[in-house]
């Protein structure tokens, strides 16, 4: 029976996205998917997992991952020194061999959904060095001379925050899609799956602020939509109501609005607009 993924009770899927994980399920490629942070890129592998009704393994990469670490690690260190003190369990490579995640996902017995979470964060040649063993879905393991193949294909699920460009080689062997920022209406849909009840005029004097806010020219770090909705939290907690929103005439910055801006330069910004606006009054 195919599989076919139509977003969430936990998580707003629109059209485009929930035909771009079918297309990857479909073609059995891995599925890149970029956006700004906090655009629920990570969220997206965890929810198809559990509306699929899969395993999902994660794999998050760091500025020092390697791209052999997914495969496996070789502890020769470790090993010379059993050997010195001599251990019984240096004979067996396997005991210094550990397993990486692409190594689980292929040896799993059934299907699972594979993570590898911001990709871009890695040495330029990480993606290269990847090549090959997710598009056969086999590497091979020198210490001991096997092979190592995916008993059932597992969905991949590559995320990137686009922070440096990727190599179009790895790109070829990608289904791609770009998580636009939610409009409007898409973002009250949002809300409303975590925040269920919020009243209508708070959201949209919230979401009206929010948004004239990302739009500001010189902005370093647009607020994402985990912000908003960190924000938003907020608001109900304080039990403010969409009046309590309103800015007094001598500051552009909204109520609470540590939640949303998150570095001097922005919220400097937005001193020196309403310090010129004024003046200019």
């Amino acid at each position: 029976m195919a599989m076919e993924f139509t977003g969430t009770d936990n998580y707003v899927a629109t059209d485009d996205l929930t035909v771009a994980v079918n297309a990857a399920v479909t073609l059995e490629r891995p599925l890149l998917v970029k956006g700004e942070p906090g655009t629920g890129k990570t969220e997206l592998a965890r929810q198809v997992a559990a509306a699929l009704g899969l395993r999902l393994i994660e794999w998050h990469i760091k500025s020092t991952t390697r791209a052999q670490q997914g495969l496996y690690e070789y502890d020769a260190v470790s090993r010379l020194r059993d050997s010195q003190l001599g251990e019984t369990r240096v004979h067996d490579v396997n005991n210094y061999i550990r397993k990486g995640k692409l190594w689980e996902a292929f040896e799993a017995g059934e299907k699972v959904v594979l993570l590898i979470d911001e990709i871009d964060k890695a040495d330029i040649e990480f993606p290269n060095d990847l090549l090959q063993e997710l598009d056969r879905m086999e590497f091979h393991v020198y210490e001991t001379g096997e092979t190592v193949r995916a008993r059932v294909r597992p969905i991949v699920i590559i995320t990137s925050n686009n922070e440096k460009d990727l190599p179009d080689a790895f790109l070829r062997r990608c289904f791609f899609h770009y998580i636009r920022f939610p409009d409007m209406e898409t973002m009250k849909k949002i809300v409303a799956v975590h925040h269920p009840g919020i009243k209508d005029a708070l959201l949209g004097a919230a979401l009206t602020q929010f948004y004239e806010l990302r739009e500001q020219e010189g902005l370093k770090k647009k607020p994402s939509t985990s912000e908003v909705l960190d924000w938003l939290k907020l608001l109900l907690a304080e039990d403010l109501d969409a009046e309590d929103l309103k800015r007094p005439g001598t500051s552009l910055l909204p109520r609470l609005h540590g939640a949303l801006l998150k570095n001097e330069q922005d919220v400097h910004l937005f001193e020196r607009l309403a310090f010129l606006a004024r003046s200019r009054g």
